[in-house]
């Protein structure tokens, strides 16, 4: 009886040690910070994340595509997200970015608009005001409200550079979030801006560019101009935790491929 208790011991003490190295395993937490552009896609991979790995911790803190990376060099967070290419000075102070996922850049007018279709050329003119009243494109005799994003977003470093109107364009308003931007061309009927195409909805039109729509399809095959990369900035040579390893590597699997295209971006996987 004694020798059977012992080993009975023996074995839960055993169980125990598994149990406890699993949960060690799983248990953790990963943290995100930056571009508001993102924040479907790392959202809904981090709900993910969390449900197929219980007792994991995923946060994200919408903060903008420059203050993202700040964050990931300065250590406040994981992992960072940049909704543009790192800049060299960026690498230089040894940042690595790491290509998740490509996102359309739609060009956004209120429904009410007549207007549908605009060239880069177009846009330029627009954005830098050399064209300021709708009549001039062949819509309504109405001034032109151009929206746009903060300085630092990497929606409109990706705007700007697309549309070769870097440090020349002249806004009405410079919002904080894609969300605001929507919001704000959704309620003035004159008004233009640019947002994340997995962030429009119906209470906004998105124009063609050049005749082509932005759609999945055509973000892929490059015939949409205005597009730009979904971005994971790490620090070069700086391991990450376990868990936020395993966040890293698992966002950027074939499994993680399908959430980020019903989150409307492009895996590229």
């Amino acid at each position: 009886m004694k020798k059977l208790i012992i080993s009975i011991l023996i074995v839960t003490l055993a169980l125990t040690s598994v149990f406890a190295s699993g949960a060690a395993e799983t248990a953790g937490s990963v943290s995100t910070d930056g571009s508001t552009s993102m924040e479907k896609v790392i959202g809904s991979l981090g709900e993910a994340f969390m449900s197929n790995n219980k007792g994991v911790n995923f946060t994200y803190n919408p903060t903008g595509s420059s203050s993202g990376i700040q964050a990931v060099s300065e250590g406040r967070c994981d992992i960072g997200l940049s909704s543009r290419a790192l800049k060299d000075s960026e690498i230089a102070s040894g940042l690595k970015g790491t290509v998740l996922a490509i996102d359309g850049i739609a060009i956004v007018v209120n429904p009410s608009n007549n207007i549908s279709e605009l060239s880069l050329s177009d846009l330029s003119d627009i954005f830098t005001g050399k064209i300021s009243n709708w009549k001039e494109l062949g819509g309504a005799d109405s001034q032109i409200v151009v929206i746009g994003r903060e300085a630092g977003s990497g929606t409109r470093d990706g705007f700007e550079s697309i549309t070769g109107t870097s440090d020349k364009c002249v806004y009405r308003q410079e919002l904080t979030s894609t969300g605001d931007v929507i919001a704000t061309v959704a309620s003035n009927e004159n008004a233009i801006g640019y947002a994340s195409l997995s962030s429009v909805k119906s209470n906004v039109k998105a124009v063609s560019v050049d005749g082509v729509v932005p759609s999945e399809d055509t973000i892929k095959d490059g015939s949409y101009k205005v597009q730009r990369p979904f971005v994971m900035v790490t620090v070069e040579n700086k391991a990450l935790s376990a868990t936020a390893q395993k966040f890293f590597d698992w966002s950027l699997s074939s499994e993680a491929a399908p959430i980020i295209s019903k989150a409307g971006a492009i895996p590229l996987v």
